[in-house]
């Protein structure tokens, strides 16, 4: 199998990496931190480097690109632990272009390819614990135009987004809703999150909704795997840069007149964080290649993913701060930010052991060791 990339995607990389490295230093992070975790400014100049349209066909403004792509430009962006979520774009698109009617699909995704509009998924409830079949906002009808009512949590840049995608009950089933921020009824309240990023709180009361996808579970589904596969290649980056910042340390940072990059039990924690970050790596690849497979298949693979992932964020990011000593937990120095980073990703579109569970409950009778 060739895993190499074409010549395309690699002049993707350097361009995401460019930007990353020349536009998106420590302290431009930081004052975005400060301002609230996220910078319209800056998720502009994502979009003009045509990441907002990655998933968006030509027809409509966008790059008509694939998951390997994404996963290439992601993990650049997590090398430089980038707050503007773009991840929440790629899930858009590729639901409303897989999904959406034609009105929402002309009416949306050149706005959104062209960095005009943010949208993201409002998906987390109280009490839902990742589950996706537990929704407790409701959708009714009346005279075809639909109306939605219920509350979401830690809806990525909520006070910033434009629209959401909303899963609610209709009919007693699952459907998917895009809601525009300035509708009436709609109620948002930002805060920041661990990593220095923005979520906030979404609140819908009898709102005009406009109908995406009836069948709201497929819809809603394919989009948390998209997130996943995001968020893996995204932590592959954060754990690489995570690794490399280490390192650096370790070579200059001395102990009885040396580097402590010579001690030989040091050297060994060094090697399994990067076994961890190969596996993670390989994991990463595994996602995005299923990510056009059959749901079942796709979730499946998914699930596998995040798990490995999942230990392998934990594994590095405890490790660096343990070698650092001191100065890794300190806000101040870079590889606390990290460390954030990483352990906000672990439970993001599911934990490790949430993961843990849909793996062994898709497991067949061989649990895939014979055929």
């Amino acid at each position: 199998m060739d895993f190499d990339f074409s010549d395309d995607q690699v002049a993707l990389r350097d361009a995401v990496q460019k930007w990353v490295e020349k536009g998106y230093g420590f302290e431009r992070r930081r004052a975005i931190e400060a301002a609230g975790g996220f910078d319209r400014t800056a998720y502009g100049e994502l979009a003009e480097l045509g990441l907002a349209g990655l998933y968006v066909d030509e027809a409509h403004g966008g790059l008509g690109m694939g998951p390997v792509e994404a996963m290439v430009v992601m993990e650049q962006l997590g090398r430089g632990i980038v707050l503007e979520p773009l991840a929440q774009t790629l899930i858009a698109t590729g639901v409303i272009g897989a999904y959406g009617g034609d009105d929402v699909k002309s009416g949306w995704l050149p706005k959104i390819a062209g960095g005009e509009a943010l949208v993201v998924l409002a998906l987390q409830e109280r009490g839902a614990r990742y589950r996706l079949d537990r929704i407790a906002a409701t959708a009714s009808s009346n005279g075809g135009q639909w109306r939605v009512t219920g509350s979401k949590q830690i809806v990525p840049a909520a006070d910033q987004a434009d629209a959401f995608l909303v899963p609610a009950m209709a009919n007693g089933q699952p459907a998917l809703f895009l809601v525009e921020s300035g509708a009436p009824g709609v109620k948002t309240s930002g805060y920041p999150t661990q990593d220095g990023g923005r979520a906030g709180d979404l609140t819908l009361s009898d709102t005009p909704a406009v109908l995406v996808s009836a069948n709201g579970q497929a819809a809603l589904e394919h989009a948390v795997d998209i997130g996943i596969a995001a968020t893996c290649a995204e932590a592959v980056g954060v754990m690489d840069q995570t690794l490399a910042i280490t390192v650096d340390y370790m070579n200059t940072r001395k102990q009885f007149g040396v580097a402590i990059a010579t001690f030989q039990a040091l050297r060994h924690r060094v090697a399994d964080m990067k076994m961890q970050l190969e596996l993670a790596r390989s994991m990463s690849y595994y996602a995005s290649l299923k990510l056009n497979a059959p749901a079942g298949e796709r979730r499946q693979a998914m699930a596998r993913a995040k798990v490995q992932l999942g230990n392998a964020m934990r594994f590095v990011s405890q490790q660096a701060v343990q070698l650092h000593g001191g100065i890794g937990v300190t806000d101040e120095y870079i590889v606390s930010h990290y460390f954030k980073k990483l352990t906000q990703l672990e439970m993001t579109f599911g934990d490790t052991l949430h993961h843990l569970g849909e793996v062994s409950a898709r497991m067949q009778d061989t649990a895939g060791v014979f055929a």
